[in-house]
């Protein structure tokens, strides 16, 4: 028998990508002020995201407990709700309204995703810990302790999403929600490093989901529970590593039935650059509009052509919309469109309504915006095509672009001029510009959510930022309680 049919049952060191992700999320001090007031911002930005949700039936029919009935008092809270519930589904839940209006931050690079997705997990188990605390009279977590998780979790997913293209494989980009969740939750509750790595090993097992939830034919409303589900799963691996539970150190590495060679088609998983904070600080904002982050620009650039074109709508030859390889290979669709699930995720159909109606929110992928035939007609005349400078500069490190441009031909034969956006509001480089909208976005949700007394309250807490950072978590969590009598109407 040669060495090499000799199979070992020798227990191997833990794979460096587990242990990188546990000391980084266990030991790493954070100390760069941009990143705090970043994540401050991605704080308000993710809870303005929540707020608006609520508004939708859709989305508040997955919230409160598994069943009814199956509360716990004393336990975590769902910002904007009554809901009391174990940090396990209140983690769901926060993750749920987080990203059910495809309106939160993003990260781009060989993946992409939304690392604010981690904020359910987060934010539910600091409210857990910090009533915990407070019943055992110690001190509980502060804000700063939740923006530094943030900053990790935005980390660890934003690496991860560098040189790892999971979208090639046909995974989702939620396994990097379930995998960055899990480290963060398993140091927040106090997990050791071995815990740590026990816990991101099964996160890892637990494999990705199909992206064909995303995709036509199929594209439905799982992407807008997805990264909820996925940040749920991570604060139950940290529970169950708490027991003591056993991890498996080449999750990733084992030869046939490790994540790379059963998923990843035999690549290794890439750690480009050290841990640090790179992502919060870089991180984009969709602040404008709630559209697919690849046509953001787009849509920019078609409410600049919106007062030169919408009087001349049924002159229109056809469209030229230029936009990047990811945006020709995801959100370049023709035909029928089922559902907002798959509005949000078409450029011409995020092209289109800014184009006749000057404006793009969420209530525009609705039914009754859709069955408006001016869109569907647009949508005919477009054509989208890859502009390989914009793929080259959404690649390139030191630019991170999302170009898109539109120009519109009449049958007449003159055209609009050429929009072109190289980079949206949410860009670093327009950080002075976006950062008066987010805080606006932030209020207006506020506003509208809450009453007079009680969003007065809650704006002034993030008016003040170093106040704010030395709140306990659950006095903040406090604040954000609502009557539950309409949300628990609207469940079935």
């Amino acid at each position: 028998m040669s060495s090499r049919d000799i199979k070992s049952a020798e227990r191997p060191e833990p794979d460096p990508a587990l242990l990188g992700l546990a000391r980084y999320a266990r030991n790493y001090t954070v100390r760069s002020q941009l990143a705090c007031d970043t994540a401050r911002y991605c704080l308000m930005d993710t809870l303005a995201c929540g707020f608006q949700a609520l508004k939708y039936p859709a989305c508040r029919k997955l919230l409160g407990p598994v069943v009814p009935g199956a509360v716990m008092p004393g336990g975590a809270r769902v910002p904007g709700t009554s809901f009391e519930l174990e940090p396990v589904q209140a983690a769901f839940n926060i993750g749920a309204m987080i990203r059910w209006l495809d309106f939160n931050d993003t990260w781009l690079a060989a993946e992409w995703g939304h690392p604010s997705d981690n904020l359910g997990g987060i934010l539910a188990v600091a409210d857990y810990l910090a009533r915990i605390a407070v019943m055992s009279g110690k001190a509980p977590p502060t804000v700063r302790d939740v923006l530094t998780a943030m900053i990790k979790a935005h980390e660890i997913q934003g690496v991860l999403a560098l040189e790892n293209s999971f979208n090639r494989v046909g995974l989702d980009h939620v396994l990097l929600v379930r995998v960055a969740s899990t480290a963060v939750v398993a140091s927040m509750l106090g997990a050791s490093e071995e815990q740590v790595v026990n816990a991101v090993s099964n996160a890892w097992i637990d494999g990705g989901a199909l992206r064909t939830y995303r995709h036509a034919p199929n594209t439905g409303s799982r992407k807008s529970w997805a990264a909820g589900d996925a940040t749920s799963r991570a604060v139950r691996l940290a529970l169950i590593a708490l027991t003591g539970e056993m991890g498996y150190p080449s999750a990733l590495s084992a030869k046939t039935w490790g994540f790379c060679d059963v998923l990843f088609r035999g690549k290794p998983i890439l750690l480009p650059q050290p841990f640090g904070t790179y992502v919060m600080e870089n991180v984009l904002f969709k602040i404008s509009y709630p559209a697919e982050f690849h046509a953001q620009t787009a849509v920019e650039a078609a409410m600049r052509l919106h007062s030169k074109v919408s009087e001349r709508l049924a002159d229109i030859e056809r469209i030229v919309i230029e936009t990047q390889e990811p945006g020709v290979r995801i959100i370049d669709k023709v035909g029928p469109l089922a559902n907002p699930a798959d509005r949000d995720h078409c450029i011409q159909y995020m092209v289109a309504v800014p184009l006749i109606f000057g404006r793009l929110s969420a209530a525009d992928y609705e039914d009754a915006v859709a069955a408006d035939p001016r869109i569907d007609a647009l949508r005919a005349k477009m054509q989208v095509r890859e502009n390989p400078t914009f793929t080259q500069e959404y690649y390139a490190a030191d630019k991170r672009y999302i170009g898109n441009a539109v120009q519109v031909f009449f049958r007449d034969g003159s055209a609009s001029e050429r929009v072109q956006v190289d980079f949206p509001i949410g860009h670093r480089r327009r950080r002075a510009e976006g950062i008066p909208v987010l805080v606006r976005k932030f209020e207006a949700s506020v506003e509208a959510h809450f009453g007079a007394k009680q969003a007065e309250r809650i704006k002034a807490l993030f008016a003040k930022p170093k106040e704010l950072d030395a709140l306990p978590v659950n006095e903040l969590m406090a604040a954000m309680v609502t009557n539950g009598a309409a949300l628990a109407s609207s469940r079935p």
